[in-house]
């Protein structure tokens, strides 16, 4: 059972007090089934990219048996093709709501199963979900196109949708590096992922019209950052392009502009971002901004605060929000784990084109 003793490492001033570190961890557990799935919360679905991200926010607070669990239900319920449907009503694998697969979804189990080795050295575990990565990855970069980006998803019907989302190839970019970085664990080298990683990064990095315009959404603006796909000076660069646009003082960072609605979760990981730039102030004081967002008797967060109306909104506690908080704060307050796989310092860079001429 989760106790303040075992998240004194999650204490971050105006943030979280151990009690309250404990307190939402207790909230993510609450909502995990028996069986290992995460839903957003009790009722409604699991999609894989929050399950998993849940499950590293377990690993970052030392429940290490809940998150392996977690894994363990990704290793069953993983399609033929390498894949996973979009969505599963309260995470039960026989009642699926989405057949689409999306393929930042499946990649995101590379980024899970690393950090889940990184934080218990378990080679057995790396060993038993390498096959589960090993198809995910190849399911993904089926879908990738000449240019370098990764199209969205495949249709129920198997039709493969070829326009690319930035923010999903930015995470898939991450999700790449750990595939990377897990395949030089175990001395299986991958030089076809190696090339697509540095196609993939190219494409980011220097092509914005091979993405679908999302300008409005937040996370389009920091997650090349988050990535992995811009860093140093071009990643300070946009991150003050866009600073005002979507950051509220003393509220968050809007989902979507210029609409008033902060969000928790958008709101971390762009912590998440600055801490991998090395400002860890303003990540702080991201983080402490949305601290009205927490309810103190469940331990978790409201999805997001309609500020015009002065309402939350959606009325839901989502553990994806609270698994995103905690990694930040993991981040800030040093976890070995957590630190390397969002630094990104000793992931492999695959053959990106920008290096190689």
């Amino acid at each position: 059972m989760t106790s303040p003793e075992r998240t004194e490492h999650l204490v971050l001033p105006g943030v979280l007090t151990a009690d309250q570190a404990a307190a939402t961890v207790r909230g993510i557990l609450a909502a995990q089934r028996p069986d290992g799935a995460i839903p957003w919360f009790r009722g409604h679905h699991l999609d894989p990219w929050d399950h998993t991200e849940a499950a590293m926010a377990l690993d970052a607070a030392g429940e290490h048996a809940a998150a392996a669990r977690a894994y363990e239900w990704l290793a069953r319920h993983q399609n033929a093709d390498g894949s996973w449907y979009a969505a599963y009503a309260d995470g039960d694998p026989d009642a699926v709501t989405d057949r689409a697969r999306e393929t930042n979804f499946c990649a995101y189990v590379a980024v899970g199963v690393w950090h889940h080795y990184l934080t218990t050295g378990d080679e057995v575990f790396l060993d038993r979900m390498w096959p589960v990565v090993l198809a995910a990855v190849e399911f993904v970069l089926a879908l990738q196109r000449p240019g370098g980006q990764i199209g969205w998803k495949r249709e129920p019907d198997g039709t493969p949708v070829t326009d690319a989302l930035l923010t999903g190839s930015s995470s898939i970019h991450q999700a790449l590096r750990c595939a990377l970085a897990i395949a030089e664990e175990r001395e299986d080298p991958q030089p076809d992922w190696e090339l697509a990683t540095g196609a993939l990064a190219h494409a980011i990095r220097r092509h914005p019209e091979r993405f679908l315009d999302k300008d409005r959404y937040s996370m389009d603006w920091y997650y090349p950052v988050l990535g992995g796909a811009l860093t140093g000076p071009e990643a300070t660069a946009r991150i003050k392009e866009s600073w005002d646009r979507f950051v509220v003082p003393g509220l968050g960072v809007r989902c979507v502009h210029p609409n008033p609605w902060v969000t928790g979760g958008e709101s971390a990981e762009l912590a998440l971002a600055l801490w991998a730039l090395g400002e860890s102030d303003r990540a702080v004081e991201i983080l402490r901004s949305i601290q009205h967002l927490r309810d103190e008797t469940t331990g978790l967060y409201w999805t997001g605060y309609v500020y015009d109306d002065a309402a939350v909104w959606p009325v839901e506690q989502t553990t994806w929000t609270a698994g995103a908080l905690l990694l930040a704060v993991a981040a800030l307050g040093g976890d070995e784990a957590t630190c390397r796989v969002f630094s990104g310092t000793d992931l492999p860079l695959g053959l990106d084109p920008d290096c190689c001429g």
